[in-house]
């Protein structure tokens, strides 16, 4: 296994792929239920980047290695460490593994080892098996080696990820030190990945940039990190929000005054072009500007000049600039709410960000985020999402974005303490705490779920509402296959499930934990 897994890790593949080949090789080969590969920031903390067996939400988890003894254990020892399975330290897996979503962990085996770059902790591989005994001395001596080639797949995606940063950075100054740093645009759909490459191909530039997007989707995180893959990361990046500038003060907040420029005005005072200088000024809702404000900016614009409010001096300004806007300042400018000629000036490079509903399933990583922070704010042991909770989040079109699932992710955690939850429960958030305005479905019962897969008609209803020739997601049409391949199995082995799975050439188990998450088994049951 150790010569396979090398040669799967040194092959020319991106980063999430090569650490994800690892986490789902190294639970095949221990024959156990759960693996991840876990981060460590500057901040202490440790955030998922590949996983094996455990719910997609947990992707979007931060854990405060403070917060989490079994994690600091790990940390604190070179040589892989066991948990006894009768150990009182607290699981941050509980409720997360795929087959026992929002339910605590039984005594179970878990082992992790740290792994690390440079002689310096990079993160910890973490292994569970729900059946104790799995991990015995001979498992933890493999872990060892396999730890030492994991390292070095590690150190390979690092130093990758490294050197498309510094050609990224072209002449700028940046130093290494900020290489790497973890920012929390969390996400995996194409949608943000591409924009995500997008934006670090344009950082480096001094291009004006217009990000477009409905309130809540996080403009403010892209334009920071715009900043920070700029050759001007070093500089301040000073924020302005448009829409809360009063009109009378709005000049002299952009631009400064002198002492005695109006009345209160007791000592000059910089604007913020001016605290900006050499770094990024960030214009957030630029719409709301009033007409006034905005032929003054686009002369500063223009000229690379401001004048302090009482005073005819010229200060020689360097900006970069980002604008960002939930408006359509097209229209607005036919419409004569907005100037044409600052919009062409904003808008040199417009980025538009998707809306939470056209990123499939991040939504679920953003969850499991905000899940994570409710589950430390509120003392509580864990927190987590139903399966039909889970469907509800992809159902909902989210009007509000990222802003409004945070909301409702922190709402619900509260209900539930409010209805009487214990802060030492596992606590599992049903559809009916999260206030959405849809009604998920019903989940299919076990009798009609046996006759669909022994007819083979047992196609899941589709998460969400699409048009009819638009083409569904890979994961609906892997999982409608399986389906369909089981079904048909079990029609011919008349129903035994032990014939379907040699017929599949699929473990038993493995087959019933398959069944289970299709929808086609509730309750685990004993072979024919």
């Amino acid at each position: 296994m150790e010569t396979t897994l090398l040669d799967d890790l040194s092959a020319d593949l991106p980063d999430g792929v090569r650490l994800q080949r690892a986490a789902t090789a190294i639970r095949a080969a221990f024959a156990c239920d759960a693996v991840g590969l876990l981060m460590l920031d500057a901040a202490d903390t440790l955030h998922l980047v590949a996983a094996a067996g455990l719910a997609h939400e947990a992707l979007g988890r931060r854990f405060i290695v403070a917060q989490h003894p079994r994690f600091a254990t790990i940390l604190s020892r070179r040589e892989p460490t066991w948990f006894d399975p009768e150990s009182v330290l607290p699981d941050p897996y509980d409720g997360l593994l795929d087959d026992r979503k929002g339910s605590p962990l039984p005594v179970h085996d878990c082992m992790g080892m740290t792994l690390y770059r440079d002689d310096r902790p990079w993160g910890i591989m973490t292994l569970d098996a729900l059946a104790t005994g799995t991990f015995d001395e001979k498992a933890r001596a493999r872990l060892l080696r396999l730890g030492l080639i994991l390292q070095a797949a590690v150190r390979v995606t690092d130093l990758e990820r490294e050197n498309r940063q510094l050609r990224q950075l072209g002449s700028s100054q940046q130093g290494l030190e900020h290489i790497g740093e973890v920012t929390e645009i969390l996400g995996h759909s194409e949608a943000i990945q591409s924009l995500l490459h997008e934006i670090d191909l344009v950082a480096d530039s001094d291009l004006p940039i217009l990000l477009l997007g409905e309130t809540g989707v996080g403009k403010d995180l892209f334009a920071r990190r715009l900043h920070r893959h700029s050759r001007r990361s070093e500089r301040p990046m000073i924020q302005v929000n448009c829409a809360a500038l009063p009109e009378s003060l709005a000049e002299s907040e952009l631009f400064g005054h002198v002492k005695g420029a109006f009345s209160g005005a007791t000592t000059d005072r910089p604007g913020r072009f001016e605290a900006a200088q050499g770094g990024t000024l960030f214009l957030d809702e630029v719409g709301e500007l009033p007409l006034s404000l905005q032929a003054k900016l686009l002369r500063v614009l223009q000229n690379g000049e401001i004048q302090r409010l009482g005073t005819d001096q010229v200060i020689k300004t360097d900006v970069r600039i980002i604008a960002a806007t939930n408006r359509d300042l097209k229209a607005n400018t036919q419409a004569g709410l907005f100037r044409t000629d600052l919009y062409h000036r904003l808008s040199v490079y417009p980025i538009p960000i998707p809306p939470l509903r056209e990123r499939d399933r991040d939504v679920l990583i953003l969850a499991g985020h905000f899940l994570e922070f409710s589950r430390a704010r509120l003392g509580l042991r864990g927190v987590r999402l139903s399966y039909e909770a889970e469907r509800a989040l992809r159902q909902y079109p989210w009007p509000g974005n990222v802003r409004e699932l945070e909301h409702v992710i922190s709402r619900a955690a509260l209900k539930m303490l409010s209805r009487g939850a214990s802060r030492d429960q596992v606590l599992t958030i049903g559809p009916e705490l999260l206030d959405l305005d849809i009604t998920p479905p019903e989940p299919a019962t076990e009798a009609k779920a046996q006759a669909q897969a022994q007819t083979g008609d047992a196609a899941a209803p589709p998460p969400e509402a699409r048009p009819a020739d638009a083409i569904p997601p890979l994961r609906d049409s892997v999982e409608a296959c399986q389906r369909r391949a089981i079904g048909e199995a079990l029609t011919a082995a008349g129903g035994n499930w032990a014939q379907a799975a040699r017929t599949l050439e699929l473990d038993p188990s493995n087959l019933h934990k398959l069944a289970r998450r299709l929808g086609l088994k509730q309750e685990p049951g004993a072979l024919r």
